[in-house]
């Protein structure tokens, strides 16, 4: 137990914190600094919440190595607007295509709201194979004619990531990153918009981070109304509206968290690579009570997805690691089975928890 009162959460969003950064937001929570009031209570437009805005921003762009020529945006309304935000912003008409590699539920998500904004080309589907895999990437047939293409990194429900960037694709690449955005280093030249929703890897729920490349921010017509408007954003400093105050402030303590701990993201990304490997040794060691949803090149990071041999034994699963300190493991009601979330602020003790639990558990009931 890291906590007394703490459980190891494997919750997949909102997810754990570093306790470290509760911790410094609890000593802060009645008066940040000499202002006498909490952040949640001063002015979004003070000067004080401008140096937080202007802190995490800077801390994002060192540690991601983002190149001056994107704008990082600190909006609202989860992946969920970005869906409907992408397409909006990118393209100039409704017949405009735009490509979607669809690997997940999220994915698979992006593409049905995509269908109202634009006409969304699928050039892959891993509806076939249950979505336990990702696609060849060279070997996907992209519309020259489409404005960009769309992906998600990680899909949390089915437990599948890509580990490296894919290969540059012959159009303006999109990401959705929001269940591991920060888990190692990226080559954002590579991408032409990156978006995460912070309730994985990057804070509470409440902030959504969008990274954007100049001149896909031009893209953005003056007919949009101006919520929903990037280029408005970018030049209203995330100020357009009354941001996410304290999610933000929280976001900035967690990426000043990652720069004293890991320096930088290969030692996190070092670090995450062997909180992975722990569990699916398990699941490798022994196929004929744990299985494994993700084909072994498509495994994630981040959320690793399995099955036990019957109901009744998740139901025990589930409730005996409750008990024992490991909650939230319980899979997504569309997959089932169990999912353990690992962020970057699981700590590698929890993880060894769990596996010390799953080996138990198996000699048990086997």
């Amino acid at each position: 137990m890291v906590h007394p009162h703490r459980n190891y959460n494997f919750s997949a969003g909102p997810a754990t914190l570093p306790l470290s950064v509760l911790q410094k937001a609890q000593e802060q929570l009645l008066s940040y600094g000499e202002t006498g009031a909490s952040v949640m209570e001063i002015s979004h437009r003070s000067q004080t919440f401008l140096d937080i805005l202007d802190s995490a921003r800077t801390r994002l762009r060192s540690l991601l190595a983002i190149p001056k020529n994107y704008q990082i945006l600190f909006l609202q309304g989860g992946a969920r607007l970005q869906f409907s935000m992408i397409p909006m912003n990118l393209l100039e008409s409704s017949d405009e295509l735009a490509d979607y590699v669809i690997t997940g539920s999220w994915s698979q998500k992006a593409h049905q709201e995509a269908l109202k904004e634009a006409t969304p080309n699928v050039v892959w589907d891993g509806a076939t194979h249950d979505y336990d895999r990702l696609p060849q990437w060279d070997q996907l047939a992209f519309n020259p004619s489409s404005r960009y293409a769309y992906i998600v990194s990680n899909e949390t429900i089915q437990g599948v990531q890509y580990q490296s960037c894919p290969s540059t694709a012959p159009l303006p690449l999109v990401c959705d990153a929001s269940s591991d955005l920060l888990y190692r280093p990226l080559h954002l030249e590579q991408y032409g918009l990156l978006y995460a929703c912070a309730q994985k890897n990057l804070g509470p729920a409440g902030v959504t981070v969008v990274i954007i490349r100049d001149d896909l921010l031009e893209r953005s017509p003056d007919r949009l109304p101006g919520y929903l408007n990037y280029r408005l954003h970018a030049e209203q400093n995330s100020l357009y509206n009354t941001p996410p105050t304290f999610a933000i402030y929280l976001l900035d303590l967690v990426c000043q968290s990652i720069q004293e701990t890991h320096g930088n993201l290969d030692s996190l990304h070092q670090l995450n690579q062997e909180k992975a490997d722990l569990l699916y040794q398990i699941l490798d060691d022994h196929p004929d009570f744990y299985t494994g949803h993700a084909q072994s090149d498509s495994r994630s990071l981040m959320n690793v997805t399995f099955q036990v041999p019957s109901e009744n034994l998740l139901d025990r699963f589930v409730q005996e690691a409750t008990e024992a300190g490991l909650a939230n493991l319980k899979g997504h009601r569309s997959v089932g089975g169990v999912r353990a979330s690992i962020y970057n602020a699981m700590p590698l003790d929890g993880v060894k928890a769990l596996a010390e639990f799953m080996i138990d558990f198996k000699n048990r009931n086997a």
